[in-house]
């Protein structure tokens, strides 16, 4: 089928599209947009939004969607601002500083061993034409792929920005990822340059990095440099070896290199289609899929939804915002509302390097007083260890009254961190009543969407913890079962995305075809997007998002919510943390077993007192079936160190589902917390769980086991 493009009156008269032009992003009124309720409306709202950016030349047709092709097994093809050309680098940095902001702060950077650095947009501006000129001597040009191995640093800002400008493609990796997992990734993208540090700080630990570096690049791969920041002073091995005749050898100090770079650089501008990164999804099947987002569309999606959830509504009042997004700078989350959406709005943010509790559970709360944070935005599983830590709420001595608004990511966040967030850090927003006032913005999307779909608006006064609301403008949405009708409410159907905006993903590297079967192929007759969630509406018609798709239990044939039963475990004082998974069961056909992380109290308790474990564990299945019901009722509980989790922070309950019952297991090293699945693994076998899976019932009974 031919591309059907979509534009604005102007390209739809036969002329080209005008870029639209507006203030900066920083005076941009964008909470009193209308929401677009017809498809010409749509359009010419993301044009608005586009118009938030510089463009160096105008687009011509603003959207093109050519349908997914079953036969083909292709994905559709999607195309935003086509013809139009900008600057990634130059939207983040390069016009803050014409505009005279260049002195405004745009890092605080927050090493985990205490050290601090102030970055404004002048000298981030200085930073990243060093490295951009420092990679183009290194031979990277538009196209090329760069991985980046690096904790949240600085750098890690700045090489991204340089990548950006010069036109290669990034692809970030979680500094505590293994080798195997860099490795993929390495020959995956075909990159030319790795860089990485000598060591990162974590955990209070000096932990060496190069190693895993030496070790990903040891096959066969692309790679001609590894650029190497000093950052810990750890001994590394050093290979000089000079991989593609320039001269120089495979290993580069970046202050060698970077810092010794000119700081005057003239950008190219680039297609609006052109590649800007390539994120990797995790799973526990299969390889990770690198979804490719491009620059045009996704910056503009970047953008508008930082500055609708995030920035402060009344713009005379943005220069006293400080954004923290507390996600690894290797996660989408980051991507997006850590790197490109505040620094395109010209925005103050917090970065930190370390965990959450080095030196202490309170350095949250530190910095967040330090800085006079505004918006944290952050993960409902750190919520849930915040929670167990502070059980008698966040200590007085924390100056938090800068805190304006919250947001949550990575999982349906579950009432009672969602009440916990808003009433501790936000203690100081509460009505006449002593009820929380703090906004919650409980976002949904995921890799694939590049930005916010479903959130609640910060500005409503109607929050129902658990529920993400409806979608954002220019997105739309829809709960369905799997012949594509609307489910009723308080049913449970599959969430898929009828209308995306420019911020989609465009197709997965290197394998088109696992683009279309992986997201297209179950809604190929009616184009929409299966984003793999169950969800349900409430009465009111607001979405509730309910967990994986495949995390889904059927007990005696009655499906239950694994997040729905986590949230009643954690209601209880006992446990800070559960992931529930489907195990095999001979009579109800599937079970649930939970795996729980207990509180402090909790685990010392039962850590010697067989008979204290065993009544804790009746009490919480017990509470579970007070809470929801007795077919929720797991059939056992499990106490763990952690449950694995992906760096989004969702919970991998299908893993925990292989590791009962003694499967093989999938790809585990994109896991944030990869160690634990032998922990898990031995106190599953020490229990006698991991048996072969017995063959259920031919007439699964029709009352669930007490």
């Amino acid at each position: 089928m031919t591309a059907a493009p979509t534009t604005g009156a102007a390209a739809a008269a036969g002329q080209n599209t005008p870029t639209p032009k507006t203030t900066h992003p920083c005076d941009a009124d964008v909470h009193n947009w209308a929401d677009p309720a017809t498809e010409s409306q749509r359009i010419e709202f993301w044009e608005r939004a586009a118009g938030l950016l510089d463009w160096e030349a105008p687009w011509h047709t603003t959207h093109t969607w050519s349908p997914a092709d079953p036969q083909a097994k292709r994905g559709p093809q999607i195309s935003w601002f086509s013809g139009g050309t900008l600057n990634a680098s130059v939207n983040c940095v390069d016009r803050h500083v014409a505009a005279g902001r260049g002195e405004r702060t745009a890092l605080h950077f927050e090493g985990e061993p205490g050290d601090r650095a102030e970055v404004t947009y002048a000298d981030l501006q200085d930073r990243v034409n060093r490295a951009a000129n420092a990679l183009e001597s290194l031979g990277i040009g538009p196209g090329d792929r760069v991985v980046i191995y690096l904790p949240v640093l600085v750098e890690t800002i700045v090489i991204t920005l340089a990548c950006a400008r010069i036109g290669a493609v990034h692809q970030l990796v979680f500094g505590g990822f293994s080798a195997e997992a860099l490795r993929f990734r390495i020959e995956d993208t075909g990159a030319k340059l790795l860089v990485t540090t000598d060591g990162q700080f974590r955990r209070g630990k000096a932990v060496p990095v190069k190693a895993n570096a030496d070790e990903a690049v040891s096959g066969d791969n692309s790679i001609e440099h590894v650029l190497v920041i000093r950052r810990t002073g750890s001994d590394i091995r050093w290979v000089s070896d000079d991989l593609n005749g320039d001269g120089l050898g495979r290993d580069l100090w970046w202050h060698e290199v970077v810092d010794t770079a000119s700081a005057e650089h003239t950008p190219e501008f680039f297609d609006a289609e052109h590649p800007l990164f390539i994120m990797y999804t995790s799973g526990t099947t299969g390889k990770p899929k690198g979804l490719v987002h491009t620059t045009g569309g996704y910056l503009t999606g970047t953008l508008f939804s930082y500055l609708r959830l995030f920035a402060h509504p009344d713009p005379t009042k943005r220069d006293a915002d400080v954004h923290w997004c507390t996600a690894d700078l290797a996660w989408v989350t980051a991507h997006t509302y850590e790197i490109y959406g505040p620094l395109a709005a010209g925005a103050t943010q917090v970065i930190y390097e370390g965990v959450p509790n080095v030196p202490h559970p309170g350095r949250h709360f530190e910095i967040i007083d330090r800085h006079r944070v505004t918006s944290y935005y952050t993960a409902p599983t750190l919520v849930r260890s915040l929670m167990g830590w502070f059980p008698d709420g966040v200590p007085e001595h924390y100056d938090l009254r800068s805190i304006r608004l919250a947001g949550t990511v990575g999982e349906a966040v579950n009432p009672e961190a969602a009440s916990w967030l808003r009433s501790q850090i936000g203690r100081d927003t509460h009505d006449d009543d002593g009820n929380p006032t703090l906004p919650l913005v409980d976002t949904w999307w995921q890799s694939e969407s590049g930005s916010t779909v479903l959130s609640p608006r910060p500005e409503t006064t109607r929050f129902k913890p658990g529920s993400v609301a409806g979608a954002m403008p220019g997105w739309e949405v829809a709960v369905v079962n799997d012949a594509g009708a609307p489910t009723a409410p308080g049913v449970q159907g599959n969430i898929v995305i009828t209308k995306s905006g420019p911020s989609m993903a465009r197709t997965v590297w290197g394998n088109p075809e696992r683009f279309y079967t992986s997201y297209w192929q179950d809604y190929a007759q009616q184009g929409w997007f299966l984003a793999g969630d169950g969800a349900q509406y409430d009465a009111e018609d607001d979405i509730w998002i309910l967990g994986r798709i495949d995390d889904a239990i059927n007990v005696s044939g009655h499906l239950l919510s694994t997040i729905e039963i986590e949230s009643a475990l954690i209601s209880h004082p006992d446990v800070v943390e559960a992931g529930v998974a489907g195990v095999s069961d001979p009579t109800t056909g599937q079970a649930a077993v939970a795996f729980t992380v207990l509180s402090a109290a909790a685990a010392e308790r039962t850590a010697e007192d067989a008979e204290a474990e065993s009544g804790l564990n009746e009490e919480l299945r017990a509470h579970v079936g007070q809470v929801i019901g007795p077919v929720a009722k797991p059939r056992a509980v499990i106490a763990v160190p952690e449950v694995p989790k992906t760096r989004s922070g969702k919970i991998m309950r299908r893993l925990l589902a292989q590791i009962h019952d003694g499967e093989p297991l999938g790809d585990t090293t994109s896991l944030q917390n990869e160690p634990c699945v032998a922990q898990i693994t031995e106190i599953c076998r020490a229990r006698g769980t991991m048996s072969p899976a017995p063959t259920p019932a031919t007439t699964p009974a029709t009352t669930p086991t007490p």
